[in-house]
C-alpha cells in the first residue's frame, strides 16, 4: 500500500513539473542583408499548435507545455529557417533570414477560400500600421513644399469602327476622323476630341497654412465660344477628374466619394490579403491586395505596396472601380498612383493616371476620358519666400496661354502621342468649317434655348409661349447681344403680351464690362443699369431658370395671386479673391397687385384698396464660395458643389421720400450652404438660414416664404406650400438634402439592377410677424390676402414651424428623381395639399 501510495505520488508530481516546465521562446527576426526587422513573419513551434506572426518591430514570444524541440520562421519570399529549443527552457533566439532569390518575382499567395477575419490577420495588422503613419506621410506634413505639376486631360471616342469612317454624314470630317491611335492601348482605338495641358508651380506651407498654385503654360482644344464656353469645359473636367490623395478617407471621382483603402474605417469595409514582397530602391515592399466586403459599395479592389522601413508608407497604388458598383455612364474606372522617394527616406506622389470609360453607346463604343498628372522637382528643403504666398491662391504666370510649340516641347515630362498631337490643329480646322458651325448652333439652342444671329442671339426658346391665370396665353420675343459685338457693353431685352389682360410686358438692360471681359465669365466686375414691366408670384425667386418657362406653366391648385411690378435696378458687381464677390445696388419697385390679389386697408374701419406700393431700396450682398467651380451657361452659373461652404449676406435699407418710396426699413439675410459626404452612406446637402426685417412695412414688403405650386420637385422651394401662404419680419429655414447612392437599393437584386438610389429631404421654416406688422394691430398695413370666399390665405408661422419631408427614388433612367412629399404642419389651411408626388430631371453619375 505504501510502495503503490509513492508511485502515485512520484507520478503526481512527475505531472506538475511537466505542467509548470513550459518552454519559452522569443526573439527578433531581421532581413539578413538589411538587418531591419521583419513584420508579420510566421513563426511556429513545430509539433504543437502554437504560432504567431512577428510584430511591427520584428519581435516574437512563444510558449507551450507540449513536447517540441524545434521552432520554424517562414515568409513570403525568404528562405524558411528551422532552429533547435531546448525543452522546457525560456530561451531567446534572434534570427536573420535570407531572401530567396528565386521566389521574389514569382511567389503568388492567394487569399484562401475561409471566412475572413480581421483578428489575427497580418495584412489588417500592417493595414493599420499604414493608418496609424497616414499624418506623417501626407505632403501637408512637411514645413514647405514646392513642386512643379504637369497635367493632361482629354476625352476620346473609344473603340471607333470602320463603319463612323464610311458614314455618308461624315464625310466631310474624315480629317478629324483619320486621327486615330491605336497604341496607347491594346484593344483600343481612340479618337480624341478633347485635350488639355497645363504646368503649374505649386508650394505648400504648414504653418501658417497656405497653398499657391501659379499657372506657368495652359493649352487646350478650343471650340468656337459662340456656342460653347470652353472655360467650362476644363472647370467640369477638372471637377470628374480630381486629386486623389489616397491619404485621405475618401477620394472624389466622377462626382461620386470612393472609400480609400487606407481610410480609418478601411478595416470594416475592406478585405485585406498580403499577396507577395518585392524589393524597390533598396526598400522592401510588401503587396497587399485588397477587395470590397460588399461588392456594390463605393469601394475600389486593388493592391497597394507598403514599404516595411518604418513609415509604413505607400509605394504605389492601383485602384480598381468593380462593375457591380452602381456608377451611371461608366463601365470602367481605373486609378493609378505612383509614388517616388523623397530625401528624407519618405515617399511622395510623383504620378497620377484616372482611366474612365463612359459607356454612352451600345456595345462596346463610348468616351475615354484621362487624367494624367506627374510631379517634378519636388523640394522639401528650400523654403519659398513669405512673399510668395501673398496674394490669391491660385496665380496665372504673364502669357500662360500663349507659349510656343518648343516651350511644350521642352517642358513635357512625357511626349504626346502622334493623334494626341494633331488634336489641337484639328479642333481649329473643324472650327472653320460652316458645316461643323450650323451644328453648334442648332445644338446650342436645342440645349440652352438661343439662336445664333450674327452679333446677336435670340432667345430664351423656352420662354416664346406660356400662360398663367393673369395673363392667359403669353407670347414673348427677346434676344441679347453677344462679346461678338463688344466685350465691354451688354444689351439684353424682350417684349411679352398677356392676350387675357390685353397688357404689354418689357424689359432693357444694358451692362458695361469694367474689366473688359464678358459678363458671364469669372471674374465678373461690371455695372448694369434695367428696367423691368413684368408679372411676378409673390415670393419667387428662379434663378435657374426664367419664370416664365412654357414647362412651369402647369401648376396645381388655385394660383391668381400675382403682381404687375415697375422695376428699375443700377447694380455694380465685383469677383475678386478666392471666389468672393460683391453686389451692391440701388432699386425703385412699384408694385401693383393683380388677379385675386388685392391691397386693401381697413383705416377707420372703411376698406380701402390702395392701387400701387412703390419702396426705393439700396443693397449689399456679400457672397463666398471658396475654391467655387461652375459650369456656364447661356443665363446662369451652374455651381458645382464641394466640400466648402458657400455664404451669403445681405443687407437692404428701404428709403422713404427717395424717388417716392413709401416706407423705411432695414433687412438682414444669411444662408450657409455646405456639402456634407459621408463616406459609404452617401451625402447631404444642408442650407441653413435666417432673416430679420426692422421697420414698419406692409405684406408685400416682408419675407414672403418660397413655396412651388408645380408639378417639378424644386430644391430651395417649399414643395407643398401654396404661393403667398407664409410672410415673415424673422425667420430661420433649414433644408436638408440626403442622397444615399445606393446603399441599402443595392443590396436588393431587382432595384441594383435598375440602378435606382434612395432619397429623402426634410425642410423646416420657423418665424412670425411681430405685432407691429400685423394687419389687425395696425389698420394703415394692408390686409392680409384671401380666397374668393373671405378665408385669410396668408398665415404667420406663431404657432409652430412649417414642415415637409421627402422620399424617393433618382436615377430612374439614370435622369429622372420622383418624391413622396408629405406634409407635416398647418394641414387646415385653405387648399393644403397633405401628400404629393414630384419629379425632377438630375443629370450625375
Amino acid at each position: 500500500m505504501i510502495r503503490k501510495t509513492g508511485f502515485l505520488l512520484a507520478l503526481l508530481m512527475n505531472a506538475i513539473f511537466v505542467l509548470h516546465a513550459q518552454t519559452v521562446v522569443k526573439g527578433r527576426v531581421t532581413d539578413a542583408a538589411t538587418g531591419a526587422p521583419m513584420p508579420f513573419v510566421t513563426v511556429v513551434l513545430k509539433g504543437t499548435v502554437e504560432g504567431m506572426n512577428t510584430d511591427v518591430n520584428g519581435e516574437y514570444s512563444l510558449q507551450t507545455n507540449e513536447k517540441t524541440t524545434q521552432v520554424e520562421f517562414s515568409f513570403v519570399g525568404y528562405i524558411t529557417a528551422t532552429r533547435q529549443v531546448k525543452q522546457g527552457e525560456t530561451q531567446t533566439l534572434n534570427i536573420a533570414l535570407m531572401e530567396d532569390k528565386r521566389m521574389l518575382d514569382e511567389v503568388v499567395v492567394k487569399p484562401k477560400k475561409e471566412k475572413y477575419r480581421n483578428k489575427n490577420n497580418p495584412a489588417v495588422e500592417l493595414i493599420r500600421k499604414v493608418i496609424a503613419n497616414k499624418d506623417k506621410n501626407r505632403v501637408s506634413s512637411y514645413d514647405y513644399v514646392s513642386y512643379t505639376e504637369y497635367e493632361k486631360m482629354q476625352m476620346a471616342i473609344s473603340n471607333t469602327t470602320g463603319g463612323i469612317k464610311k458614314n455618308a454624314l461624315l464625310k466631310k470630317y474624315q480629317f478629324v476622323l483619320d486621327n486615330v491611335d491605336t497604341t496607347r492601348f491594346e484593344g483600343k482605338a481612340l479618337l480624341p476630341l478633347y485635350l488639355e495641358e497645363n504646368i503649374a508651380q505649386k508650394y505648400l506651407r504648414k504653418n501658417p497654412e497656405k497653398k499657391k498654385t501659379i499657372v506657368k503654360a495652359s493649352k487646350h482644344v478650343t471650340f468656337d465660344e459662340r456656342f460653347i464656353n470652353n472655360e467650362s469645359i476644363s472647370s467640369y473636367m477638372k471637377h470628374l477628374y480630381q486629386d486623389a490623395d489616397i491619404y485621405e478617407n475618401n477620394l472624389y471621382i466622377i462626382t461620386n466619394s470612393f472609400l480609400s483603402p487606407i481610410a480609418d474605417m478601411a478595416p470594416t469595409f475592406y478585405k485585406f490579403y498580403i499577396t507577395d514582397t518585392v524589393m524597390a530602391d533598396g526598400i522592401k515592399l510588401v503587396e497587399l491586395s485588397f477587395s470590397p466586403r460588399n461588392k456594390n459599395d463605393f469601394l475600389f479592389t486593388g493592391k497597394l505596396y507598403v514599404t516595411l522601413d518604418g513609415n509604413y508608407g505607400v509605394q504605389k497604388a492601383d485602384l480598381n472601380v468593380g462593375e457591380d458598383v452602381n456608377l451611371n455612364w461608366v463601365t470602367s474606372l481605373k486609378l493609378t498612383l505612383d509614388f517616388e522617394r523623397s530625401t528624407d527616406g519618405r515617399y511622395h506622389l510623383s504620378k497620377n493616371d484616372i482611366l474612365v470609360n463612359f459607356g454612352l453607346f451600345q456595345g462596346k463604343k463610348g468616351i475615354f476620358g484621362e487624367r494624367s498628372v506627374i510631379i517634378k522637382d519636388f523640394d522639401i528643403k528650400t523654403r519659398p519666400d513669405d512673399s510668395v504666398f501673398r496674394g490669391n491662391e491660385l496665380v496665372m504666370a504673364d502669357s500662360f496661354n500663349k507659349k510656343s510649340d518648343s516651350y511644350w516641347l521642352e517642358n513635357r515630362p512625357e511626349a504626346l502621342t502622334d493623334a494626341e498631337a494633331k488634336t489641337y490643329k484639328n479642333i481649329d480646322s473643324l472650327n472653320n468649317m460652316k458645316s461643323f458651325k450650323r451644328l453648334l448652333d442648332w445644338g446650342s439652342m436645342f440645349i440652352a434655348g438661343y439662336k445664333m444671329l450674327g452679333p446677336v442671339e435670340i432667345g430664351p426658346v423656352s420662354t416664346f409661349y406660356s400662360f398663367n391665370p393673369v395673363e392667359g396665353f403669353r407670347l414673348r420675343f427677346g434676344g441679347r447681344t453677344t462679346p461678338y459685338l463688344s466685350k465691354r457693353y451688354f444689351f439684353e431685352t424682350y417684349a411679352a403680351y398677356g392676350f387675357k389682360d390685353e397688357r404689354w410686358k418689357f424689359f432693357l438692360a444694358g451692362t458695361y464690362s469694367i474689366n473688359n471681359k464678358s459678363i458671364y465669365t469669372y471674374p465678373l466686375n461690371y455695372i448694369r443699369a434695367s428696367f423691368q414691366r413684368d408679372t411676378k408670384i409673390p415670393g419667387q425667386d428662379l434663378k435657374w431658370i426664367q419664370e416664365d418657362n412654357f414647362l412651369l406653366s402647369f401648376k396645381r391648385g388655385v394660383n391668381d395671386k400675382y403682381l404687375y411690378n415697375d422695376l428699375f435696378k443700377l447694380e455694380y458687381v465685383f469677383e475678386f479673391g478666392n471666389h468672393m464677390a460683391i453686389r451692391a445696388d440701388f432699386s425703385r419697385l412699384k408694385q401693383e397687385a393683380a388677379g385675386g390679389l388685392h391691397f386693401i386697408t381697413n383705416t377707420d374701419n372703411i376698406a380701402d384698396t390702395i392701387p400701387t406700393v412703390t419702396t426705393s431700396t439700396i443693397g449689399l450682398e456679400w457672397r463666398w464660395a471658396p475654391n467655387e467651380q461652375f459650369f456656364q451657361r447661356k443665363l446662369f452659373r451652374t455651381p458645382i458643389p464641394n466640400a466648402y461652404p458657400i455664404i451669403t449676406a445681405r443687407m437692404d435699407l428701404g428709403l422713404k421720400d427717395i424717388l417716392n418710396g413709401q416706407y423705411d426699413f432695414q433687412s438682414f439675410n444669411l444662408d450657409v450652404y455646405k456639402r456634407f459626404y459621408l463616406s459609404q452612406l452617401g451625402l447631404a446637402d444642408i442650407i441653413v438660414g435666417g432673416g430679420y426685417i426692422f421697420g414698419q412695412v406692409p405684406y408685400p414688403l416682408l419675407e414672403i416664404a418660397r413655396a412651388n405650386q408645380t408639378y417639378a420637385y424644386q430644391l430651395p422651394s417649399y414643395n407643398l406650400m401654396n404661393f403667398l401662404e407664409f410672410v415673415s419680419d424673422k425667420y430661420i429655414n433649414v433644408n436638408i438634402d440626403y442622397h444615399m447612392y445606393g446603399f441599402i437599393f443595392n443590396k436588393i437584386p431587382l432595384f441594383k439592377k435598375l440602378k435606382l438610389r434612395e432619397v429623402a429631404s426634410f425642410k423646416l421654416l420657423y418665424g412670425g410677424v411681430r405685432d407691429e406688422n400685423r394687419p389687425e394691430n395696425n389698420k394703415s398695413l394692408f390686409a392680409f390676402p384671401t380666397d374668393k370666399y373671405g378665408n385669410t390665405s396668408t398665415f404667420s408661422l406663431e404657432e409652430q414651424p412649417y414642415m415637409e419631408g421627402s422620399v424617393g427614388v433618382e436615377n430612374i433612367l439614370n435622369l429622372i428623381r420622383v418624391d413622396v412629399v408629405k406634409r407635416f404642419t398647418y394641414l387646415d389651411h385653405p387648399y393644403a395639399p397633405k401628400i404629393g408626388i414630384r419629379a425632377r430631371i438630375n443629370f450625375d453619375f
